[in-house]
């Protein structure tokens, strides 16, 4: 199987740099979405994988964490270990500023959402499929509990092996972003193996929750043309597997804070796009750190009332059936079952 002819893109959006945090924090993450901190020792391991390499990683995450008061990650302390796409040290792959942003963003969500992990940053050689699927891999076997792919391409006809290659990891929470193009569906997302993470607009609002969300018009959703409906989806409207999942904060007008120095001229930046969200939600199932018992995305939809159901909203384009494009009561394509209130979905 020869998949070095498939690439893939990092799914974010940016705006300026700013000189003092704009954007969500940890406390703004961990209230809307009922969260807690984690017991500390527990410190389970979630690792983000990307492309390419990103120099500042380490020294960029000390500022954010430190902004933000949450106890050093380092490697020196153990809580920080960043590896190529085989589990080394070195060589790294080549810098890339692109893909830099995207590692930078992934680092922080997974400080703001569960503080208490550890973080392992894997970096593939290029963006290739089959160099990112090696890095899952890899970052499986080094232990993870949960895995966050914030990247996406085009479904392709090779998909169905890539899925069981690289993204089938039982007792691993694996998570992907839907994308950010809207309505349209991705892979890795597609796979029945992985949790399909869509996006919202997320804003505070004075109501019990005291945030209110709606869909994200980028959010990526829709049906697979090629993979397979997993058992525990039950729409009608498509066929084969549906994305998404389950959904985070993913709107640039309502993104979050990252910090990230490597090529930008700037140091606090606010990021938005599912690259958010699959980090975030990769953290919520290691701070629930049960994923030796659950098998797949199943358990979000064995305890729908554990989330946030996103009820508006639509994808800036249109579909049929329109659930698969617009947010309405229980389960519909961009938000997927909702977001997290709380752990018991996860």
């Amino acid at each position: 199987m020869n998949l070095d002819g498939v690439t893939v893109k990092g799914i974010h959006g940016v705006s300026a740099a700013v000189s003092t945090p704009a954007g969500y924090g940890p406390a703004d993450i961990q209230a809307a979405y009922s969260l807690t901190a984690g017991q500390p020792g527990s410190a389970p391991t979630v690792a983000i994988v990307d492309a390419f390499d990103n120099p500042n990683a380490e020294p960029d995450l000390a500022v954010y964490r430190a902004q933000y008061g949450l106890q050093a990650c380092t490697t020196a302390n153990g809580c920080f270990r960043k590896v190529n796409q085989n589990g080394a040290s070195s060589p790294l792959p080549v810098a890339d500023v692109g893909w830099g942003e995207e590692i930078a963003l992934d680092l922080d969500m997974v400080s703001a959402t569960c503080p208490t992990c550890k973080i392992l940053l894997v970096e593939a050689s290029s963006n290739s499929l089959a160099d990112l699927g090696t890095a899952v891999n890899t970052a499986a076997s080094l232990g993870a509990v949960a895995i966050s792919n914030s990247y996406g391409g085009s479904e392709w006809s090779g998909e169905v092996s890539a899925e069981a290659a690289y993204y089938n990891h039982p007792g691993v929470a694996i998570t992907a972003s839907s994308g950010d193009s809207g309505y349209g569906v991705e892979f890795p997302a597609a796979s029945r193996y992985v949790t399909a993470v869509g996006g919202t607009t997320l804003v505070p609002a004075s109501n019990p929750r005291g945030w209110a969300e709606s869909t994200w018009s980028g959010s990526g959703a829709g049906c697979s043309a090629l993979i397979s409906k997993p058992s525990w989806q039950q729409d009608s409207g498509c066929p084969r597997r549906t994305v998404a999942d389950v959904s985070a904060v993913a709107d640039p007008a309502t993104g979050v804070a990252v910090v990230d120095t490597f090529g930008t001229g700037g140091t606090f930046f606010v990021f938005g796009g599912t690259s958010v969200a699959s980090p975030i939600i990769a953290s919520v199932y290691a701070l629930m750190n049960n994923t030796a018992s659950i098998l797949y995305a199943s358990n979000a939809y064995a305890n729908t009332n554990a989330l946030w159901d996103v009820r508006s909203g639509a994808d800036r384009r249109k579909c049929s059936p329109t659930y698969l494009c617009t947010a309405g009561p229980g389960y519909d394509g961009p938000t997927g079952l909702g977001t997290p209130h709380g752990l018991n979905a996860f």
